[in-house]
């Protein structure tokens, strides 16, 4: 109820504009690098001296006008000269219709152009994100028509969620692209999606099995423990090499599972969003995790002039 709740909020122009004057704003800042391109590079640098790899993505999707959309590719070809020329070690990840999807299909393509050949140029890896179930094929259709094309520096994402996605993990192993596995963050109908959690990780941990067994160099993006656990153990009774994978997290969310994952080996890189569209995207953050809500809820009331009634930490905080 809490999960759908929150997504419902996502997409609510009366909720944006409420929340958007409360504290929430600034504290978005824990899950959100910033709104410039100056923002994301520091958190790259940040996250690089951490021993983390980054992917950096600029918030947005739906678009439906071809300036906003190229604005997106624009500030991408900013993004992309800045990893090349600061040495930066990270990627990008794009969603299709934040680029002109919605609009045609010839001006995505040469809007997406842009970027790709900049991104050629640089020699980075570039993402596509997975949108609602309702994007999934259009998706999927898109990617592989840019990899017919000879594109090989770019990846996709496949969500655990869908009753589709072992099918789509058979396809994408096949043609030998790279994939993130993540568990799916919108509301989906039960016959599209998985309804129950434990339904979901049973899924999640088949598909990481197909990636790990048949996949070229997959990413398992997730927090929960159980995942990340399922997957170690079987990497090692499969005898798999530590660098076979890397570990994706969100910015700002367990932190101390990346650090305790980067000590024992892994590959780990965390996804750094940036860009003024902050709130549908934290608002889903909350929804995929309740632990998040009680955080910022616990932030809230520590910014309010009654934080002072809180317990002081061992550290001597509230």
């Amino acid at each position: 109820m809490l999960r759908e709740s929150l997504i419902y909020l996502s997409e609510s122009d009366t909720a944006r504009t409420v929340v958007t004057r409360t504290p929430l704003r600034a504290m978005a800042r824990r899950f959100v690098a910033g709104e410039t391109v100056d923002d994301l590079v520091r958190a790259i640098r940040e996250s690089n001296a951490r021993g983390l790899s980054a992917t950096g993505n600029f918030l947005g999707e739906s678009v439906h006008d071809e300036a906003n959309a190229r604005l997106a590719a624009d500030v991408y070809l900013e993004v992309l000269d800045r990893i090349r020329s600061d040495g930066l070690d990270a990627n990008i990840s794009v969603k299709f219709t934040q680029l002109g999807q919605d609009i045609s299909d010839a001006f995505l393509a040469e809007n997406l152009g842009r970027v790709l050949a900049r991104a050629a140029e640089a020699d980075v890896f570039i993402r596509f994100d997975m949108e609602s179930s309702a994007y999934t094929v259009r998706t999927l259709d898109a990617f592989e028509k840019l990899w017919a094309e000879g594109h090989r520096n770019i990846g996709v994402v496949l969500q655990a969620y869908l009753r589709r996605t072992a099918g789509d993990v058979a396809r994408m192993n096949e043609l030998g692209a790279r994939v993130r596995l993540c568990k799916g963050a919108y509301v989906e109908p039960p016959e599209v999606a998985f309804q129950k959690k434990e339904e979901v990780d049973r899924n999640f941990v088949e598909l990481m099995k197909m990636l790990l067994d048949d996949g070229h160099y997959p990413a398992i993006a997730t927090h929960d423990e159980r995942m990340l656990d399922a997957t170690i153990e079987h990497h090692t009774r499969r005898g798999l090499g530590k660098d076979a994978f890397e570990f994706q997290m969100l910015y700002g969310v367990r932190r101390d599972l990346q650090e305790a994952l980067l000590r024992d080996g892994y590959n780990v890189r965390v996804y750094i969003p940036f860009g003024t569209h902050w709130y549908p995207y934290l608002m889903r953050r909350l929804a995929e995790r309740p632990a998040n809500a009680l955080f910022l809820a616990g932030s809230v009331v520590r910014e309010s002039p009654l934080g002072f009634l809180l317990p002081k930490r061992r550290d001597g905080a509230r």
